[in-house]
C-alpha cells in the first residue's frame, strides 16, 4: 500500500489542491503519521512543521516529502541577501547583478546599535543616505505578508522607525499600526534599494475578458509586483508554472514621500499605500488587485517618459519577463546551491515557492556590446523575495482553476515519478506539464532527480 499524509490545518485550500492533484494516483490519505509505517511508499505533502524530516532523510527510497529540510538560503530575507552577496563577488557576470536591489543586511535589537553600525557594516550605506535622495525599504528577515515594511531616505528616518518598533515591543498586545512589528523577537532585517522607476499600467483599463473598460486619458498608473510559482524537485531540478500573477497596490503610484507637513512626521506615518503591493494588506478589495500577466497584454504603459500614452505592454514584453524570471531563478538556486550549509536539496523532496518580482522600466535604449538582461530589454526583473508556502488562498476565487492546474503540475513533476520509478520509462515519462517549463536541471553531491 502508497499512503499520502495531507496535512494543512491552516491552509484548507490547500489541502484540497493537494487532495485533488493525488486523487488520480492509487495512494490511500491519511491525516496523522503514526500506523503508515507498513506502507511501500510514504508521500508527506504537509506544511514544513507537520512533516517528519528525520524520516524523510533516514529512507530516501521510501518517503517522498514536500518541503526540503534545509533552504534558509533561499526563503529568509537575510540569509538570500548574504547568499547573492557572496556569488556575485565570485561570478562577476551574472544576471543577478542587475536582477537583484542593492541590499544590507543587520542584526539589530535596540535603534542605538544603529550609531556603531554606521561606522563599520552600514558605512556605505550611510555615505548614500547622506548625499543622494534615493529611498530604501526595510524589511524584516523573517517577516511575511507585508509585516514591518517601511521606507526611509536618512539615517534619521530609519532610527525612527527602530524606535516605534521598540514602543511596539513594549506594548505587544496593542501595535500601533496593522504593519508593525515586535523587533526584540526579530532582531533580522533587510535594508533594499526602493526601485524608483516601476512598471506601470492600470488593472482596471481592460476586463479579465479584454474587453475595454476606461478610455487612456482616464488610465492612472499603479505599482504591482508579479508572483511566480516555481517547483523544485529532487537533487535538482526546477520548473516554473508560467501563469504569473501580477498584484496591484490599492490606489495610483505617486513618488516616496512623506504626508503633508513633512518634517515632524513620524517614518512610520509615510503612505504607504501606493508602494505596497502584498495582497495580505489589501484583504478588504478581496481579489480586485490580482491579474494574470498574461491579461494586461495591450493595456497602455503609464511610467516612464510614455506621457502620450500611446505605447502598449506586449505579448512579446511578456514572454521577456517570464524568461527573465526563469533565468534569474535559476542563477538564484545556483547560487543557493553554493552554500550548501543553508540550502541541500534532497532526491525525495520538493517544494512549491511563490517568487516576487518587481518590474523596472528604463525607456533609456539598451547600449550596444552589452550582454546582459538589463540591456537586452525595456523592462528589468528585480527579485524581491522568496516565499515557501506561499498563501495561494489570496489569488481569489476567480483565478481557482488556476491553481488547480499548478498543483496536477506538481503531482506529475515531484510525485508520480517517485512512485513508478521501478517501472520502465515510458516517452511520456519525459513530457513536461503544459504551462511548466524547465529552467534548470543539475545533478547536486551526486543525486539526481528521480
Amino acid at each position: 500500500m502508497t499512503a499520502a499524509f495531507v496535512s494543512w490545518p491552516s491552509a484548507p485550500l490547500t489541502e484540497s489542491l493537494v487532495k485533488r492533484a493525488l486523487s488520480n494516483l492509487p495512494i490511500s490519505i491519511v491525516t496523522s503519521l503514526p500506523g503508515v509505517q507498513n506502507c511501500s511508499k510514504l508521500l508527506q505533502w504537509s506544511t514544513y512543521d507537520a512533516i517528519d524530516h528525520d524520516l524523510t532523510n533516514r529512507n530516501p527510497g521510501y518517503v517522498l516529502s514536500s518541503s526540503y529540510t534545509i533552504r534558509k538560503a533561499l526563503i529568509r530575507k537575510h540569509y538570500l541577501a548574504r547568499c547573492i552577496h557572496s556569488y556575485l563577488t565570485k561570478h562577476l557576470d551574472t544576471c543577478l547583478k542587475d536582477a537583484v536591489p542593492r541590499t544590507w543586511d543587520l542584526e539589530i535589537s535596540y535603534a542605538d546599535e544603529l550609531d556603531e553600525m554606521w561606522s563599520d557594516q552600514l558605512w556605505d550605506l550611510g555615505n548614500e543616505l547622506d548625499s543622494s535622495s534615493q529611498w530604501w525599504i526595510l524589511k524584516p528577515g523573517m517577516a511575511d505578508r507585508g509585516m514591518g515594511i517601511r521606507l526611509f531616505n536618512s539615517k534619521d528616518s530609519l532610527y525612527q522607525i527602530f524606535e516605534e518598533f521598540e514602543g511596539d515591543s513594549e506594548d505587544e498586545d496593542h501595535p500601533t499600526t496593522d504593519t508593525s512589528v515586535v523587533i526584540s523577537q526579530l532582531r533580522h532585517f533587510v535594508l533594499q534599494e526602493y526601485i524608483p522607476c516601476p512598471l506601470l499600467l492600470d488593472p482596471n483599463e481592460k476586463s479579465p475578458s479584454g474587453s475595454v473598460l476606461k478610455s487612456s486619458e482616464n488610465l492612472q498608473g499603479h505599482k504591482f509586483h508579479l508572483r511566480a510559482y516555481f517547483v523544485a524537485s529532487g537533487a535538482l531540478k526546477l520548473f516554473m508554472y508560467d501563469r504569473v500573477l501580477a498584484l496591484f497596490a490599492a490606489v495610483p503610484y505617486v513618488n516616496p514621500t512623506k504626508r503633508e507637513g513633512d518634517n515632524d512626521v513620524a517614518p512610520g506615518d509615510i503612505d504607504l499605500a501606493p508602494h505596497l503591493t502584498n495582497t495580505s494588506l489589501q484583504s478588504d478589495r478581496g481579489e480586485e488587485g490580482v491579474r494574470l500577466l498574461d491579461e494586461l497584454s495591450g493595456c497602455h504603459i503609464l511610467s516612464g517618459n510614455n506621457r502620450d500614452r500611446r505605447a502598449l505592454f506586449t505579448p512579446e514584453d511578456i514572454e521577456n519577463l517570464k524568461v527573465q524570471m526563469s533565468t534569474v531563478l535559476a542563477e538564484t538556486f545556483k547560487a543557493a546551491l553554493e552554500m550548501p550549509i543553508y540550502f541541500q536539496p534532497l532526491p525525495n523532496a520538493f517544494e512549491l515557492y511563490g517568487v516576487d518580482f518587481l518590474v523596472s522600466h528604463n525607456p533609456t535604449p539598451s547600449r550596444p556590446g552589452l550582454d546582459s538582461l538589463a540591456n537586452s530589454a525595456m523592462f528589468q526583473v528585480k527579485l524581491l523575495e522568496i516565499n515557501s508556502e506561499p498563501a495561494i488562498e489570496l489569488t481569489g476565487r476567480r483565478l481557482h482553476g488556476i491553481l488547480e492546474d499548478l498543483f496536477v503540475a506538481i503531482e506529475e513533476v515531484a510525485v508520480s515519478p517517485f512512485f513508478r520509478q521501478n517501472a520502465v520509462p515510458s516517452a511520456g515519462d519525459l513530457v513536461v506539464p503544459r504551462h511548466l517549463r524547465k529552467c534548470l536541471e543539475t545533478t547536486v553531491r551526486g543525486f539526481g532527480g528521480w
